[in-house]
Protein backbone atom coordinates (compact mmCIF):
# COMPACT_ATOMS: atom_id res chain seq x y z
CA UNK A 1 0.00 0.00 0.00
CA UNK A 2 1.18 3.35 -0.97
CA UNK A 3 2.20 5.49 2.01
CA UNK A 4 0.18 8.57 0.95
CA UNK A 5 -3.12 7.24 2.25
CA UNK A 6 -3.21 9.08 5.42
CA UNK A 7 -3.26 12.30 3.80
CA UNK A 8 -6.04 10.63 0.90
CA UNK A 9 -8.37 9.93 3.72
CA UNK A 10 -7.84 12.73 5.61
CA UNK A 11 -9.77 14.39 2.38
CA UNK A 12 -12.43 11.88 2.44
CA UNK A 13 -13.71 12.49 5.95
CA UNK A 14 -12.94 16.49 5.31
CA UNK A 15 -15.32 16.04 1.94
CA UNK A 16 -17.66 14.08 3.54
CA UNK A 17 -18.20 16.63 6.47
CA UNK A 18 -19.28 18.73 3.57
CA UNK A 19 -21.52 16.51 2.64
CA UNK A 20 -19.92 15.72 -0.93
CA UNK A 21 -20.69 12.43 -2.57
CA UNK A 22 -17.19 10.33 -3.52
CA UNK A 23 -15.88 7.68 -5.44
CA UNK A 24 -12.30 5.78 -4.55
CA UNK A 25 -10.70 4.05 -7.07
CA UNK A 26 -7.94 1.98 -5.93
CA UNK A 27 -4.53 0.29 -7.81
CA UNK A 28 -5.13 -3.30 -7.14
CA UNK A 29 -3.42 -5.03 -9.65
CA UNK A 30 -0.14 -4.14 -11.85
CA UNK A 31 1.99 -5.75 -14.23
CA UNK A 32 4.63 -4.60 -16.72
CA UNK A 33 4.88 -0.47 -16.93
CA UNK A 34 1.99 0.50 -14.70
CA UNK A 35 3.29 3.76 -13.07
CA UNK A 36 1.83 3.95 -10.02
CA UNK A 37 1.96 0.93 -7.44
CA UNK A 38 -1.04 -1.53 -6.07
CA UNK A 39 -2.73 0.51 -3.18
CA UNK A 40 -2.20 4.03 -5.03
CA UNK A 41 -5.63 5.78 -4.43
CA UNK A 42 -7.41 8.64 -6.44
CA UNK A 43 -11.01 10.08 -4.67
CA UNK A 44 -13.43 12.00 -6.34
CA UNK A 45 -16.60 13.77 -5.69
CA UNK A 46 -19.29 14.61 -7.81
CA UNK A 47 -17.99 18.03 -9.00
CA UNK A 48 -15.38 16.33 -10.27
CA UNK A 49 -13.08 17.71 -7.88
CA UNK A 50 -9.58 14.89 -7.56
CA UNK A 51 -7.08 14.01 -4.92
CA UNK A 52 -4.16 11.12 -5.49
CA UNK A 53 -3.54 9.56 -8.66
CA UNK A 54 -3.83 6.02 -9.75
CA UNK A 55 -1.76 6.24 -13.28
CA UNK A 56 0.35 9.26 -13.33
CA UNK A 57 -2.14 11.14 -15.60
CA UNK A 58 -2.21 8.14 -18.36
CA UNK A 59 -5.73 6.60 -17.33
CA UNK A 60 -7.54 9.08 -15.06
CA UNK A 61 -9.51 10.45 -17.29
CA UNK A 62 -11.41 7.54 -17.65
CA UNK A 63 -11.23 6.43 -14.28
CA UNK A 64 -12.70 9.68 -13.60
CA UNK A 65 -15.65 9.29 -16.11
CA UNK A 66 -16.14 6.43 -14.47
CA UNK A 67 -16.29 7.43 -10.80
CA UNK A 68 -19.58 9.34 -11.77
CA UNK A 69 -21.49 6.86 -12.67
CA UNK A 70 -20.42 4.86 -9.71
CA UNK A 71 -21.53 7.59 -7.40
CA UNK A 72 -24.60 7.73 -9.36
CA UNK A 73 -25.42 4.41 -9.55
CA UNK A 74 -24.05 3.71 -6.04
CA UNK A 75 -22.69 0.13 -7.63
CA UNK A 76 -18.54 -0.30 -7.45
CA UNK A 77 -16.66 -1.10 -11.16
CA UNK A 78 -13.38 -2.80 -11.89
CA UNK A 79 -11.63 -1.13 -14.73
CA UNK A 80 -8.84 -3.66 -16.51
CA UNK A 81 -6.24 -1.54 -18.97
CA UNK A 82 -4.16 -3.86 -20.75
CA UNK A 83 -1.88 -2.81 -23.38
CA UNK A 84 -3.70 -5.30 -25.89
CA UNK A 85 -6.73 -3.62 -25.84
CA UNK A 86 -7.93 -0.67 -27.71
CA UNK A 87 -8.48 1.40 -24.57
CA UNK A 88 -4.92 0.69 -23.15
CA UNK A 89 -3.71 3.00 -26.48
CA UNK A 90 -5.98 5.20 -25.79
CA UNK A 91 -5.16 5.84 -22.18
CA UNK A 92 -1.23 5.69 -22.86
CA UNK A 93 -0.49 2.16 -22.06
CA UNK A 94 1.58 1.35 -25.16
CA UNK A 95 4.83 1.42 -24.15
CA UNK A 96 3.50 -2.46 -22.18
CA UNK A 97 1.89 -2.82 -19.05
CA UNK A 98 -1.36 -3.42 -17.53
CA UNK A 99 -3.63 -2.10 -14.32
CA UNK A 100 -6.86 -3.36 -12.43
CA UNK A 101 -8.45 -0.31 -11.21
CA UNK A 102 -11.84 -1.09 -8.83
CA UNK A 103 -13.54 2.32 -8.35
CA UNK A 104 -15.99 1.97 -5.20
CA UNK A 105 -18.92 4.16 -4.23
CA UNK A 106 -17.60 5.89 -0.72
CA UNK A 107 -21.00 5.97 2.09
CA UNK A 108 -21.05 6.14 5.50
CA UNK A 109 -17.43 6.83 5.50
CA UNK A 110 -16.80 8.77 9.31
CA UNK A 111 -16.46 4.81 10.86
CA UNK A 112 -13.74 3.68 8.19
CA UNK A 113 -11.84 7.37 8.52
CA UNK A 114 -11.54 7.12 12.57
CA UNK A 115 -10.90 3.30 12.21
CA UNK A 116 -7.78 4.44 9.61
CA UNK A 117 -6.90 7.61 11.48
CA UNK A 118 -7.84 7.45 14.72
CA UNK A 119 -5.83 4.82 15.94
CA UNK A 120 -2.83 3.66 17.15
CA UNK A 121 0.07 4.97 14.43
CA UNK A 122 2.46 2.42 14.68
CA UNK A 123 -0.59 -0.58 13.74
CA UNK A 124 -1.40 -1.96 10.10
CA UNK A 125 -5.16 -1.84 9.19
CA UNK A 126 -6.72 -3.70 6.98
CA UNK A 127 -9.83 -3.26 4.72
CA UNK A 128 -11.54 -5.90 2.70
CA UNK A 129 -13.00 -3.87 -1.04
CA UNK A 130 -16.54 -4.39 -1.97
CA UNK A 131 -15.80 -6.11 -5.56
CA UNK A 132 -14.41 -9.32 -6.87
CA UNK A 133 -11.53 -8.45 -8.43
CA UNK A 134 -11.29 -12.22 -9.96
CA UNK A 135 -13.04 -15.30 -9.32
CA UNK A 136 -13.75 -15.68 -5.15
CA UNK A 137 -11.26 -13.19 -4.38
CA UNK A 138 -11.61 -9.46 -2.82
CA UNK A 139 -9.03 -6.75 -2.90
CA UNK A 140 -7.51 -6.72 0.81
CA UNK A 141 -6.84 -3.01 1.26
CA UNK A 142 -3.36 -2.82 3.82
CA UNK A 143 -2.58 0.33 5.43
CA UNK A 144 0.77 0.47 7.21
CA UNK A 145 1.93 3.17 9.59
CA UNK A 146 3.62 6.60 8.00
CA UNK A 147 7.02 6.07 6.87
CA UNK A 148 9.66 7.24 9.97
CA UNK A 149 13.56 7.59 9.99
CA UNK A 150 15.25 7.90 12.93
CA UNK A 151 18.49 9.53 12.58
CA UNK A 152 21.34 9.03 15.18
CA UNK A 153 24.37 11.46 15.03
CA UNK A 154 23.70 15.56 14.20
CA UNK A 155 26.51 15.20 11.68
CA UNK A 156 27.38 17.31 8.41
CA UNK A 157 25.42 13.92 6.19
CA UNK A 158 22.81 13.98 8.64
CA UNK A 159 22.46 18.01 7.22
CA UNK A 160 21.73 16.62 3.72
CA UNK A 161 19.80 13.07 4.75
CA UNK A 162 17.50 14.83 6.99
CA UNK A 163 16.58 17.77 4.13
CA UNK A 164 16.05 14.59 1.39
CA UNK A 165 13.93 12.62 3.24
CA UNK A 166 11.36 14.99 4.44
CA UNK A 167 11.01 15.98 0.52
CA UNK A 168 10.23 12.27 0.34
CA UNK A 169 7.55 12.29 3.10
CA UNK A 170 9.44 10.42 5.42
CA UNK A 171 9.25 11.60 9.25
CA UNK A 172 12.67 12.45 10.37
CA UNK A 173 13.74 12.55 14.18
CA UNK A 174 17.14 12.94 14.73
CA UNK A 175 18.78 11.91 17.57
CA UNK A 176 22.33 12.81 19.59
CA UNK A 177 23.09 13.77 23.02
CA UNK A 178 25.39 15.96 22.25
CA UNK A 179 23.38 19.15 22.17
CA UNK A 180 26.12 21.14 20.49
CA UNK A 181 25.58 18.97 17.50
CA UNK A 182 22.12 18.78 17.94
CA UNK A 183 20.88 22.46 17.65
CA UNK A 184 18.33 24.60 15.87
CA UNK A 185 20.89 26.32 14.43
CA UNK A 186 22.19 23.68 12.71
CA UNK A 187 19.58 21.58 11.86
CA UNK A 188 15.86 24.23 11.76
CA UNK A 189 12.99 23.15 11.68
CA UNK A 190 14.18 19.80 12.44
CA UNK A 191 12.83 17.02 15.35
CA UNK A 192 15.30 15.81 17.68
CA UNK A 193 15.57 14.49 20.72
CA UNK A 194 18.96 14.44 23.14
CA UNK A 195 18.50 11.53 24.96
CA UNK A 196 21.14 8.76 24.73
CA UNK A 197 20.16 6.81 21.29
CA UNK A 198 18.82 3.13 22.73
CA UNK A 199 16.87 5.41 25.37
CA UNK A 200 15.33 7.59 22.20
CA UNK A 201 14.45 4.70 20.18
CA UNK A 202 12.14 2.95 22.47
CA UNK A 203 10.98 6.30 23.57
CA UNK A 204 9.49 7.08 19.80
CA UNK A 205 8.58 3.77 19.35
CA UNK A 206 9.84 0.92 16.57
CA UNK A 207 7.55 -0.64 13.47
CA UNK A 208 7.82 -2.47 10.21
CA UNK A 209 7.60 1.78 8.61
CA UNK A 210 10.79 2.71 10.40
CA UNK A 211 13.74 3.30 9.20
CA UNK A 212 17.30 3.50 11.94
CA UNK A 213 20.40 5.23 10.43
CA UNK A 214 23.34 5.89 12.78
CA UNK A 215 26.16 8.35 11.39
CA UNK A 216 27.89 8.95 14.26
CA UNK A 217 30.71 7.06 13.64
CA UNK A 218 30.97 6.94 17.45
CA UNK A 219 30.69 3.06 19.26
CA UNK A 220 29.53 4.71 22.39
CA UNK A 221 26.08 6.38 20.58
CA UNK A 222 26.19 3.98 17.41
CA UNK A 223 25.84 0.79 18.98
CA UNK A 224 23.06 0.72 21.47
CA UNK A 225 21.23 2.12 18.65
CA UNK A 226 22.20 -0.78 16.38
CA UNK A 227 21.20 -3.32 19.62
CA UNK A 228 17.88 -1.93 19.52
CA UNK A 229 17.26 -1.73 16.82
CA UNK A 230 18.65 -5.25 15.13
CA UNK A 231 15.41 -6.90 17.22
CA UNK A 232 12.83 -4.39 16.25
CA UNK A 233 10.53 -4.52 13.45
CA UNK A 234 12.74 -1.87 11.14
CA UNK A 235 12.52 -2.38 7.47
CA UNK A 236 15.81 -0.67 7.40
CA UNK A 237 18.67 -0.83 9.70
CA UNK A 238 22.33 1.51 8.23
CA UNK A 239 25.49 2.43 9.68
CA UNK A 240 28.35 4.82 8.15
CA UNK A 241 31.70 3.68 8.21
CA UNK A 242 34.19 2.12 6.08
CA UNK A 243 34.13 -1.51 5.71
CA UNK A 244 37.40 -2.14 8.16
CA UNK A 245 34.97 -0.29 10.62
CA UNK A 246 31.93 -2.31 9.90
CA UNK A 247 34.32 -5.47 10.60
CA UNK A 248 35.00 -3.96 14.22
CA UNK A 249 31.73 -3.42 14.84
CA UNK A 250 30.15 -6.71 13.65
CA UNK A 251 32.86 -8.51 16.12
CA UNK A 252 32.19 -5.94 19.09
CA UNK A 253 28.27 -7.33 18.69
CA UNK A 254 28.70 -10.55 17.92
CA UNK A 255 30.85 -10.67 21.18
CA UNK A 256 27.12 -9.16 22.80
CA UNK A 257 25.88 -12.18 21.85
CA UNK A 258 24.14 -11.17 18.58
CA UNK A 259 23.29 -13.93 16.03
CA UNK A 260 25.06 -13.72 12.24
CA UNK A 261 21.06 -13.19 10.97
CA UNK A 262 20.33 -10.08 13.41
CA UNK A 263 23.77 -8.54 12.03
CA UNK A 264 23.74 -8.99 8.52
CA UNK A 265 20.48 -6.75 9.08
CA UNK A 266 22.57 -4.25 9.32
CA UNK A 267 23.35 -2.64 5.83
CA UNK A 268 26.83 -1.35 5.89
CA UNK A 269 28.65 0.79 4.52
CA UNK A 270 25.35 2.60 4.75
CA UNK A 271 24.16 3.39 1.10
CA UNK A 272 24.22 2.24 -2.13
CA UNK A 273 27.58 2.25 -3.97
CA UNK A 274 27.18 5.46 -6.13
CA UNK A 275 30.44 6.82 -5.67
CA UNK A 276 29.91 9.17 -3.45
CA UNK A 277 32.21 11.38 -1.47
CA UNK A 278 30.32 14.51 -0.56
CA UNK A 279 28.13 14.52 2.69
CA UNK A 280 24.87 14.86 0.04
CA UNK A 281 25.69 12.30 -2.34
CA UNK A 282 26.03 9.74 0.83
CA UNK A 283 23.16 10.96 2.36
CA UNK A 284 21.65 10.68 -1.59
CA UNK A 285 23.19 7.00 -1.40
CA UNK A 286 21.68 6.40 1.58
CA UNK A 287 18.05 7.21 0.83
CA UNK A 288 18.29 5.55 -2.54
CA UNK A 289 19.13 2.12 -0.47
CA UNK A 290 15.97 2.84 1.62
CA UNK A 291 13.56 3.39 -0.82
CA UNK A 292 15.10 0.72 -3.34
CA UNK A 293 14.65 -2.08 0.27
CA UNK A 294 10.68 -0.22 0.93
CA UNK A 295 9.81 -1.16 -3.05
CA UNK A 296 11.51 -4.80 -2.75
CA UNK A 297 9.07 -5.23 0.03
CA UNK A 298 6.28 -3.98 -1.64
CA UNK A 299 6.95 -6.05 -4.65
CA UNK A 300 6.80 -8.99 -2.65
CA UNK A 301 3.42 -8.04 -0.75
CA UNK A 302 5.13 -7.52 2.98
CA UNK A 303 3.88 -3.90 2.86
Amino acid sequence: MSTDWRHIWETIRDWDNEGRKMALATVVKTWGSSPRPVGSHLVIDNDGHMEGSVSGGCVDGVVVTTAFEVIEKGEAELLKFEVATDQAWEVGLSCGGEVHIMVEPLNDVQKTCAFLLDGDPHEIRELKSQIMTDEGEYFTHEYKPALQMIVVGAVHISQGLVKMAEALDIDVTLVDPRTAYASEERFPGTKFMTDWPDEALVKIGINSSTAIVTLSHDPKLDDPALEIAMRSDAFYIAALGSRKTQVQRRERLREKGFSEAEIARIHGPAGLDIGGLEPAEIALSILAELVSIRRAENIRGIA
